[in-house]
């Protein structure tokens, strides 16, 4: 599959450190990227190919046919983020947006880091919990053993499981898993990495192959690990004030009912102090988008 890119927004805030680590100056991080497909590209080859996650593809490229973008399409690959309203240590999962942050423990004089990988994360009947928690366990070519629930599920289906699924390429986990301290819960691979992006999941945290390995040798055990419900993020760089936003999950339409209030609270508690002028239709324009790009909507006021 040939791809030609090209970089149509780079982030002047943040440079990059490592393959996939950023330096963290402000709250914006990475790059906006232009890709042109091939006839033969999905969205899911692209977003396999750009280390993103499909329904993040899909919110950047609405107008996008998924399964035929068609000869040198453009292509958004949304690889801008701003960094979740969380501590920068450990591990954070940002769950509404499918997304994990490692802010790998900085050595000498080194800069703050981050990677960030996309992840699939629980169905809206077996949610992926929020809360704080660690990583307890490491194993590399784990066996699965699936739950009597699971199993009920897949048995009701006509699909029944054995009560232990051997390491190999017929196993969900992949070949790397890490344990949390919520019971039940990991983060790992995958042998169907066609999913990565989506609510897919029976509550675990979901990774591509190549990334979870890259991880899964970075990570030691007891790194913390919050897992977040952020589908507004407000950050600041430059003097000037981003919202990225990403469609809440199903089941929070309660939590989320007034949007554009809570969005004001959230630039309001991110600015505190601060003189501040906001773009209120740009404001509103990226809360009904949602199209998980991080965009201007106001400016601090007297900076510099």
């Amino acid at each position: 599959m040939r791809i030609l890119i090209a970089i149509v927004l780079t982030s002047s805030i943040c440079a990059e450190t490592g393959a996939r680590t950023f330096a963290i100056n402000e709250d914006l991080i990475g790059a906006l990227v232009l890709a042109s497909s091939l006839k033969a590209d999905t969205l899911s080859d692209l977003a396999r190919a750009y280390d993103q996650g499909y329904l993040e593809m899909r919110w950047a490229n609405p107008k996008i046919d998924p399964w035929l973008p068609g000869e040198e399409t453009e292509i958004i690959v949304p690889s801008l983020y701003i960094l979740p309203d969380a501590p920068h240590r450990g591990i954070v999962v940002n769950v509404p947006e499918m997304r994990l942050y490692f802010f790998p423990r900085a050595k000498g004089k080194a800069h703050r880091g981050v990677e960030t990988y996309p992840v699939s994360i629980g169905r809206q009947q077996w949610t992926t919990p929020h809360g704080v928690t660690k990583i307890v366990a490491k194993v590399k070519d784990p066996n699965w053993y699936p739950p009597k629930s699971i199993r009920e599920e897949h048995a009701a289906d006509g699909d029944p499981l054995p009560k232990i699924v051997l390491a190999g390429p017929d196993n969900p986990l992949g070949a790397f898993a890490m344990r949390l301290g919520l019971p039940g819960y990991l983060i790992h691979g995958t042998n169907k990495p066609y999913g990565i992006g989506m609510r897919v999941t029976h509550g675990c945290i979901r990774m591509y192959p190549k990334d979870v390995e890259e991880i899964f040798g970075a990570v030691s055990i007891g790194t913390p690990v919050h897992i977040v419900n952020q589908p507004y993020k407000v950050g600041v760089a430059h003097d000037k004030i981003y919202l990225e936003v990403h469609p809440h999950l199903a089941e929070d339409g309660d939590i989320f009912q007034d949007q554009f209030s809570y969005v004001v609270e959230l630039v309001a508690a991110k600015t505190v102090g601060r003189d501040v002028q906001l773009h209120w239709r740009d404001l509103q324009n990226t809360i009904i988008e949602k199209s998980g790009i991080p965009r201007t909507v106001g400016v601090i006021r007297g900076a510099g």
